[in-house]
């Protein structure tokens, strides 16, 4: 990161100013978002800081294990003592996102504190509600930022085997492990630097690909059999799954978690999606090869955004209408942007 001396400059100047300092992540948080915020918070609590953290929500279910996510506030939950401590902190650091409205339910305390507020985040077009805004969209995952700013900020990675963990967690989750993303040989570096703290990355595979009960395998077998539609005239395919699905398979948070990827696996499809049915809208997950930039679809039609491979939107209706009006918006993008990232 070009800028980075000045980054931990001035980071360096609002922690020895804080007195309170709360990380938050965004609402639905991933890997990444779970993976920095924790880093952030291992690093200044050894620091000796006060530091408290919020999610909007729940986590889903593969990152509770991590050291410190049962120190993690939901604000849905606990929203007398979210509120508390948005009203005390003076410096508030948000990771993974850059749009107010990703805080769910916590954007109006936020904009509305007198904290000094710090955007951590790799996508896109950030908006400018913050006195500080690191963001660098080449980046695979914030957590590859936090890094930078880590060793920078410590002269070096801190020996932390924890803060490494979390770091790791991050850059693997939203790169599909180094399935898809902005990845480069720096990243490569980069977690060659955190295996050498000695965390154990078999665990962590293990913990986070194959800690899913049997009712989400079965999910994963009734999406496929029963819920992928393949369209190969447009090298597209999606899933789509129902309340009434999510309900028989006793759906908990993070078990769709990686579907939207395995139609990618399909011989010449280039663009894959997810439908989920939620209480008054669809939540849509996109993922493609090549060069099909499916940030821009997400944001044209639906409402949403992320990175060239790998992004998301919404649709406020119907699951039929959603899907009716995604393959109806199909054949445009196809022309200019899937047909040319499968040759």
């Amino acid at each position: 990161m070009a800028e980075l001396s000045k980054y931990t400059k001035e980071l360096e100047k609002l922690f020895s100013a804080a007195g309170n300092i709360l990380i938050i992540c965004h609402i639905n948080p991933d890997g990444d978002a779970i993976g920095s915020q924790l880093a952030l918070y291992h690093y200044l609590t050894s620091k000796g800081k006060k530091v408290d953290m919020i999610s909007p929500n729940n986590l889903q279910e593969f990152l509770k294990w991590m050291d410190g996510a049962d120190l993690i506030n939901i604000f849905i939950r606990q929203r007398s003592l979210c509120h508390k401590l948005i009203r005390e902190a003076d410096l508030i650091i948000m990771v993974d996102f850059n749009q107010p409205d990703r805080l769910g339910e916590a954007e109006k305390p936020v904009i509305g504190s007198g904290a000094a507020r710090v955007i951590i985040d790799h996508h896109r077009d950030p908006h400018n509600f913050a006195d500080l805004i690191i963001s660098d969209e080449t980046r695979c995952a914030t957590s590859e930022i936090i890094y930078d700013l880590l060793t920078g900020l410590n002269g070096g990675l801190p020996r932390s085997k924890t803060i490494a963990e979390a770091l790791y967690i991050g850059i693997i989750t939203d790169t599909g492990n180094f399935d898809h993303g902005s990845y480069t040989y720096r990243t490569f570096g980069i977690v060659a630097d955190l295996l050498r703290t000695g965390i154990e990355k078999e665990k962590i595979n293990e913990l986070i690909y194959n800690n899913f009960t049997v009712d989400r395998m079965k999910l994963l077998g009734h999406a496929l059999s029963e819920r992928m539609v393949v369209l190969p005239e447009y090298q597209t395919a999606y899933i789509y799954l129902t309340k009434d699905d999510l309900k028989r398979f006793n759906h908990i948070k993070g078990d769709t978690e990686g579907f939207v990827n395995m139609p990618l696996s399909i011989k010449s499809v280039v663009f894959s999606s997810l439908f989920i049915e939620k209480d008054g809208f669809i939540k849509i997950s996109f993922r493609s090869k090549g060069t099909f930039p499916v940030n821009e679809f997400a944001a044209k039609y639906f409402s949403g955004g992320g990175h060239m491979n790998a992004s998301g939107g919404e649709y406020p209706g119907s699951l039929e209408d959603s899907i009716r009006y995604f393959v109806n918006v199909l054949e445009d993008s196809y022309m200019r942007f899937i047909k040319k990232a499968g040759k």
